[in-house]
């Protein structure tokens, strides 16, 4: 069993308000061909996911090496690609650009995707995870959106075996969602549906991916608690005692594009796999520590 690994709720949609999903860890799933130890290289294994992912591996008994440009690992130059992807049989994609503007966004995801695939065919690499980002194919205002659709693109048609998983907004990034759309002490936030999910739980929904077989397709995931973004953001401002006044506005932006009840949630034919801790829950340990997730 691997500790701080949640187990998935239900794989159907829930309601905010419905019966409150137990919080329990749960055995890791093993399928025909798990059973061996893997090499996996995990691109951007020292972010928020990255590290996450790296220490569910290695509980796990797997071999999981941390690349990013801090080791000397850069996907859009290629410099030591070819190096650290000698060997490995899976390798996992949750590198980020530097930039979040349309072109510089655009560039860092299809240029490294590029280099990364054909570094992985070079090495003979049996499976592709990439984390992309629920609903981000209706979102096409967003230059941001744009590029994680043209990533997913480049992999889809690569021929490489490969598993995408598709996760909401992280709760630890609600903060910055806030400070954002602030102006003065006014907190100007869409009213569309969002339905945020733990970084623990996208890792465990990463971390499952990789040590399964590869699927060829997109699976989605996200948190329990669906509802309107200025609400829900909201009730967390208020949860720590922040003073800013949240005003719902339909024509508010995230990542240049307006939200509806569709746009960054899982929606019908999509079955997501919901993932059980609530905000509340995630927050209780940082509120009573004074912790400030940003």
């Amino acid at each position: 069993m691997v500790r701080g690994i949640s187990r998935p709720l239900t794989t159907h949609p829930q309601r905010d308000g419905d019966e409150r999903p137990d919080d329990d860890e749960f055995t890791v799933r093993r399928t025909p061909g798990e059973g061996k130890i893997m090499k996996v290289l995990v691109i951007g294994g020292t972010g928020l996911i990255g590290s996450q992912v790296i220490a569910n591996l290695t509980e796990l008994g797997h071999q999981a090496i941390s690349a990013s440009p801090r080791s000397g690992v850069n996907t859009v130059t290629g410099e030591g690609l070819a190096e650290v992807v000698a060997g490995a049989d899976t390798v996992v994609d949750l590198s980020n650009s530097p930039s979040f503007d349309d072109e510089p966004v655009m560039n860092f995801f299809t240029t490294s995707t590029r280099n990364l695939l054909a570094a992985e065919r070079a090495a003979g690499v049996q499976h592709h995870v990439a984390l992309s980002i629920v609903g981000a194919d209706r979102a096409p205002d967003s230059g941001y959106m744009r590029a994680k659709v043209a990533q997913e693109k480049l992999i889809v048609e690569s021929g490489c075996p490969y598993s995408i998983v598709r996760a909401t907004q992280f709760f630890e990034f609600v903060d910055a969602i806030a400070d954002s759309a602030t102006d003065g002490n006014t907190v100007r936030l869409p009213d569309g549906a969002f339905q945020p999910i733990a970084a623990k739980d996208v890792a465990a929904a990463v971390t499952q991916a990789t040590i399964s077989d590869p699927t060829n397709s997109i699976s989605n995931i996200a948190g329990p608690e669906k509802r309107g973004m200025d609400d829900f953001i909201r009730t967390a401002l208020a949860a720590s005692d922040d003073p800013r006044q949240v005003v719902g506005d339909p024509t508010a932006q995230y990542f240049g594009t307006r939200l509806d009840e569709r746009t960054i949630v899982p929606i019908d034919g999509e079955d997501p796999t919901i993932y059980p801790t609530r905000f509340s829950d995630w927050k209780a340990p940082r509120a009573r520590s004074g912790a400030h997730e940003a």
